[in-house]
């Protein structure tokens, strides 16, 4: 059909076909034998029988296919698997035939079937006509076939390919109204493909009419973007090969290629999505010499999560690298500490050390001032977000406990392990060297559901937020907690004595916070004491679309700050106190000021939910993490994105920045931990090993190591510093087993194995890991609900 054909509600006669221009002309018998054939739809008799009688072959009835038409009635019908009523979205109303004009025009001729028509193009109407949805099943099988039978070096290139094509397939399907087989398809080689893209494959197999497909936002990226794929020249080489020819590379037995019918159908379904949705970055490198995670890096619709350019004659940028490097370098170094602060806390550490008489403390009394890194700039006071002019005496505690508790931390260092021999009798002291201490806390008859929790820096208190709108504290330190009464008067108040006799005489070890009117997503103790002094505030993120500020002195709510305009899932203090950020399901981030209750600056950029966000050390950067796959860096004061970190394959939802501000580690949906060089903003290696969500990272103080906690009830430890990469699996027989054996191998079979980075891990009975946190001396503390086999 032409782009000129009347819409579906036009009535008007559409021009006859050849096969009735022919039979026109014959006798009135072979016109009955004619009718005979097509009402017992014996097409291709009718076709022959034609041909012989007006004395033309049955090829030169195919040549006039390109202007034919059909009725308007059968155009309608087709088409009605394109219509549905906004009252049942999930089922097609139009599934009879017979009521299909009825039902047409009391819709008065929707929108939804004008852009169908428009976008069927020159082709024609019947090509929708004779799909077959068995070509797409047999394409993808082969290729599949093909990709797991190659070459051990092009697998980890060739693997990428199969996600988008499976997509295409299936909202081809799903588009031209072909639900049963859409959902064959997905049943048949959706498996091979989750355990990298579940959250991905779940979304699209909720889609289930044409209507679905046009009205949904990832469906429409996937139809008017094309997926970047990263290929080496010589595999790129034996794809068009084994595409164009039915050869090249495919395993002995794994399929008869692309022979018969059927099977050149497959080929020219897989070879439409190749050059209609794919765009291929060949390059250069050896593929032996590249990291078999490195190819899924610059892989996805990268068109619209890199930002784009600036100015109106400003190119866009076509990989995260160009764009990471036009930013130019980073102020990643450590911020500056004010003279007067460092000289106040350098006079109270000589002070203690005399009244100590410690002879290892004198000569530390000094606090180390930031010395220049190779690859590092060290920020100015200037570059810092406006803070007091001067400092207060809680800010010169903070300090002081600050160079103590680093003379007194652990020093964990994992590379110990790599050549360790565990039956050695030194296996266990270099075990305790290497690995932290971990002490785990578990909420018990949590029926409702606990999202999360947190501890405050000084260990002194622990918060959970609760999915009935509740957040409640515990004192770690079996001190009871007590607010302030609501009868005192304020003039009584003179100095502290006079404050301490105003709180409650009675409390309990713990305390429910009361305020929000949704589940609590995300708290957080404020920083400004650090370890010295327990936590004055607590912040709290909920469904209701607030953050609430809490006092810790009077157990109240003090602010709510309001702007976000759906839940806002994460909420973070700055390092420095006094600001803090917020991430929401509005697909922005935002920073605020404990002293106004409007934001500060908006973060926007992302196409999707930000999960997460974590400041960079020296507060002049913040991190964020989407359910676009990506994660961003932002300059706090300029509200710009200065990174983009592209290698996810699901949605980002947790992250960490290592204490020395070089490293980014994020984890995702797709069940690994990406590590990142935040300088550059390139991937420095991909940790897999968890079997579930993760929900928590965290670095230990000297950045050499990360944990890790997540949904599989486990707490995992990484060597930061490790080479990285997957396992070598031991066979049966206990021989090493390698790629090049006898043994089959399906897609995801190896998708996400441990890799030699992970050092330990720790299990739970039956708890989640939901927060992750190391002290400033690295001991590490870990917080869950556990989960009674009811709920399970």
């Amino acid at each position: 059909m032409s782009t000129a054909t009347p819409p579906a509600s036009s009535q008007s006669p559409a021009a006859p076909s050849p096969a009735q221009d022919s039979s026109q002309n014959v006798s009135q018998a072979d016109r009955a034998v004619l009718d005979y054939l097509r009402s017992r739809g014996h097409a291709a008799a009718e076709k022959a029988l034609l041909a012989e009688l007006d004395g033309a072959t049955p090829d030169d009835i195919d040549k006039g296919k390109a202007t034919e038409t059909i009725d308007a009635d059968e155009l309608v019908k087709t088409l009605a698997v394109f219509a549905h009523k906004p009252s049942r979205p999930g089922e097609n109303v139009l599934r009879d035939s017979s009521s299909v004009l009825q039902e047409l025009t009391a819709m008065g001729n929707p929108s939804n079937i004008q852009s169908l028509i428009s976008s069927i193009g020159s082709v024609g109407a019947e090509e929708i006509l004779s799909l077959d949805p068995t070509d797409k099943q047999e394409g993808f099988r082969e290729l599949e076939a093909w990709v797991d039978g190659s070459l051990d070096m092009y697998r980890p290139e060739f693997r990428p390919i199969l996600f988008p094509i499976f997509c295409h397939f299936y909202l081809d399907l799903i588009q031209h109204g072909f639900k049963d087989a859409a959902l064959r398809f997905f049943s048949t080689f959706s498996a091979s493909l989750s355990p990298s893209h579940n959250a991905t494959l779940h979304h699209i197999s909720t889609l289930l009419l044409p209507a679905h497909v046009q009205n949904d936002e990832l469906a429409q990226r996937f139809r008017n973007e094309k997926f970047s794929v990263r290929m080496s020249r010589s595999g790129f080489g034996l794809l068009v090969g084994w595409l164009t020819e039915g050869v090249g590379g495919e395993a002995p037995g794994a399929g008869d290629g692309f022979s018969g019918e059927k099977g050149k159908r497959g080929r020219a379904a897989v070879m439409r999505v190749v050059n209609n949705h794919l765009r291929f970055d060949v390059t250069s490198s050896n593929p032996s010499s590249v990291s078999p995670h490195a190819w899924e890096e610059s892989t996805g619709l990268l068109s619209s999560l890199i930002p784009k350019a600036s100015g109106t004659t400003a190119a866009n940028y076509t990989s995260p690298q160009a764009f990471n490097a036009s930013k130019g370098d980073l102020k990643l170094g450590p911020a500056p500490l004010g003279d007067e602060l460092r000289a106040e806390a350098e006079r109270v550490l000589r002070e203690q050390a005399m009244v100590e008489r410690d002879p290892a403390a004198q000569y530390e009394f000094q606090i180390p001032r930031p010395t220049s890194v190779p690859g590092m700039i060290i920020p100015l006071e200037s570059d810092l977000l406006p803070h007091p002019p001067t400092f207060k005496t809680i800010d010169v505690e903070r300090e002081v406990s600050n160079v103590r508790d680093a003379r007194k931390r652990i020093r964990l260092d994992p590379t110990v392990l790599a050549n360790l021999d565990v039956n050695s009798p030194q296996a266990s002291t270099v075990r305790a060297r290497a690995l932290p201490s971990i002490c785990a806390y578990t909420l018990h008859d949590v029926v409702e559901g606990s999202p999360c929790c947190t501890f405050s820096q000084d260990t002194s208190l622990m918060a959970a937020g609760f999915s009935e709108s509740y957040i409640r504290l515990w004192s770690l330190k079996d001190e009871k907690l007590r607010g302030m009464r609501s009868d005192f008067n304020a003039s009584s108040i003179k100095d502290g004595s006079s404050l301490q006799k105003i709180k409650e005489k009675k409390g309990t070890t713990t305390r429910k916070l009361i305020g929000h009117s949704g589940p609590v997503y995300s708290v957080a103790f404020d920083p400004v004491g650090g370890s010295a002094t327990p936590p004055k505030y607590l912040l709290s993120a909920s469904a209701d679309a607030t953050t609430r500020l809490w006092s810790m002195d009077t157990m109240t709510n003090i602010v709510a700050f309001r702007g976000h305009e759906n839940p806002v899932w994460d909420v973070k203090w700055s390092p420095m106190g006094i600001y803090f950020a917020t991430a929401s399901r509005d697909r922005t981030a935002r920073l605020w000021s404990t002293d106004r209750i409007s934001c500060l600056r908006i973060y926007a950029g992302h196409l999707s939910d930000v999960d997460c966000l974590q400041f960079h050390p020296n507060s002049l950067y913040l991190a964020t993490g989407s359910s676009d796959w990506t994660a961003r860096l932002w300059d706090l004061q300029r509200g710009s994105c200065v990174r983009v970190f592209l290698g996810h394959q699901g949605a980002v939802s947790s992250l960490a920045v290592s204490p020395d501000g070089r490293y980014l580690a994020s984890a995702g949906e797709d069940l690994a931990i990406n590590l990142w060089d935040i300088g550059s903003g390139k991937r420095i290696k991909k940790m897999t090993g968890h079997s579930a969500s993760i929900y928590s990272l965290a670095f230990s103080g000297e950045s050499s190591l990360l944990v890790s906690g997540g949904a599989d009830c486990t707490v995992r430890c990484w060597d930061v510093k490790g080479p990285g990469g997957s396992k070598s699996k031991p066979r049966e027989n206990g021989s090493l087993g390698l790629a090049n054996d006898n043994s089959t191998h399906g897609y995801g079979d190896d998708e996400n194995p441990e890799t030699i980075d992970l050092v330990a891990t720790f299990p739970t009975k039956r708890t989640p890991i939901t927060n992750a946190q190391f002290t400033s001396r690295n001991l590490c503390l870990v917080g869950g609900s556990y989960l009674s086999s009811e709920l399970r």
